[in-house]
């Protein structure tokens, strides 16, 4: 019968490669032959250790998922499956071994006999992103604005054009990794050989180290500097409006692409108009006569004063629409409203002849109660 790989572990098909580490883990301690003295035990241990071999890695697990059977998975794929030569011809001392080290290693693919090959030179890291909050008025949120700002930032050397080095001759191929930017190193383990990759120290992965160091950026390639920027606020920003200004944040190391600039909006308080989301509401005061009798008055706006008509009977309270007078939409045509909320102006001090023609009126006045029966 085929052997099945899951169920040496004991785990499920879907499991992760953490959960198979696990299985993986317990069992290899329980079935060790330091440990398990039993006649099968060094088979068993043989027989995880082939599972693990394969689920442990993403490559042969996706190819024997693919066959579903063990020995046509070997067949196709030339894997031997799992003896003693493959950790030295023995299993090493248990006493001595860190389980948790040696399968950290394992599983992480850094050229283990779990496999995944050796790691990538690393790549010239991205300019970092950078935040800018403003403040804007009202105004400056209804009609748009151009504003300029300054911000300190990591730009490309002028020197040396990012580079870090003196001259591009100073630029080298790194002699202890032959410019892979990783260093391979080999030890013996309880389980065997072991070889495992690392991050070359001398070049710190990039594959090049540079002989002869910039002066002006002492060999980073990056120098701080306060940038000037303009800055367009389009017209309906509100709080919290993020702008994004493309390739306006830090330089990226050795030539790398630059990071961008986040604009954070915040509105200043205004003195005359408060703001819910498109409209703007404005209090007035009017003199009772006014709502009493209707007029016609001037209203402030964002773009100057504008009449409104106060029909007679308004009352205290009552609020009045006026069209298209708000902030423009963000996105898409049209505009708030301007809504304006009267509130009635009695007068604290009245003279002798003012109290007369208020009484008179009173006594005239048919509605005699204040309140409801």
């Amino acid at each position: 019968m085929a052997k099945d790989y899951y169920k040496i572990l004991g785990v499920d098909k879907n499991s992760t490669k953490e959960e198979i580490k696990k299985a993986y883990k317990k069992l290899a301690r329980k079935y060790h032959p330091d440990v398990n003295k039993d006649s099968g035990a060094a088979e068993k241990f043989k027989e995880i250790n082939e599972a693990a071999q394969v689920l442990g890695d993403d490559t042969k697990r996706q190819q024997y998922d693919q066959f579903g059977d063990a020995d046509a998975f070997k067949q196709a794929s030339g894997f031997r499956g799992f003896n003693a030569s493959d950790f030295g011809g023995d299993f090493g001392n248990f006493a001595s071994f860190d389980f948790g080290d040696i399968f950290d290693q394992f599983f992480g693919g850094g050229g283990s006999i779990f496999g995944g090959g050796g790691r990538r030179r690393r790549e010239p890291s991205r300019g970092a992103d950078l935040r800018y909050d403003m403040e804007i008025t009202l105004e400056e949120a209804a009609f748009g604005v151009e504003k300029e700002i300054s911000i300190p930032r990591n730009e490309q050397c002028p020197e040396c054009k990012g580079l870090g080095a003196k001259s591009e001759k100073d630029i080298e191929t790194c002699p202890d990794c032959n410019g892979t930017g990783t260093v391979r190193r080999t030890q013996r383990t309880p389980f065997g050989m072991f070889s495992s990759t690392s991050t070359c120290r001398k070049c710190h992965g990039e594959g090049k180290y540079i002989k002869k160091e910039c002066p002006n950026c002492d060999g980073t390639g990056l120098v701080h500097e306060r940038r000037k920027i303009k800055i367009k606020i389009p017209k309906g920003s509100e709080e919290g409006t993020n702008l994004r200004v493309n390739g306006e944040g830090e330089a990226g190391q050795r030539g790398a692409s630059q990071g961008d600039l986040y604009i954070v909006l915040h509105m200043k308080e205004h003195k005359t108009f408060e703001r819910k989301g498109d409209d703007i509401i404005i209090k007035v005061n009017i003199p009772f006569t006014t709502a009493a009798l209707g007029d016609e008055i001037e209203i402030p706006t964002l773009k100057g004063n504008a009449k409104l008509k106060i029909p007679a009977g308004t009352q205290t309270g009552t609020v009045f629409k006026m069209r298209d007078l708000g902030i423009p939409y963000l996105h898409g045509e049209g505009k708030g409203d301007e809504l304006v909320k009267v509130e009635i102006d009695v007068p604290t001090k009245l003279n002798a002849k003012q109290k007369k023609l208020l009484r008179d009126f009173e006594k005239t006045n048919k509605k005699k109660h204040w309140f409801s029966k």
